[in-house]
């Protein structure tokens, strides 16, 4: 069983990766011409990025 640091550094470091995957994609789709689903996907950034910080904290009440 991983410590429970390694665990919590671990699932901050996915939704990091998430939300820069889902920028990359953001821009890719605004450049390439598809400004509408751009703008869509780059929503997700700040949902993921919240959605983390919920987690990550509410785990901690539970287990602190």
């Amino acid at each position: 069983m991983m410590p429970r640091s390694t665990l919590r550094r671990r699932a901050g470091l996915t939704i990091l990766v998430a939300a820069f995957l889902s920028f990359l994609l953001s821009v890719t789709l605004w450049f390439t011409g598809s400004h509408e689903q751009g703008l869509f996907v780059g929503l997700w950034v700040p949902s993921i990025l919240s959605f983390g910080c919920v987690a990550l904290l509410m785990s901690d009440g539970r287990n602190g």
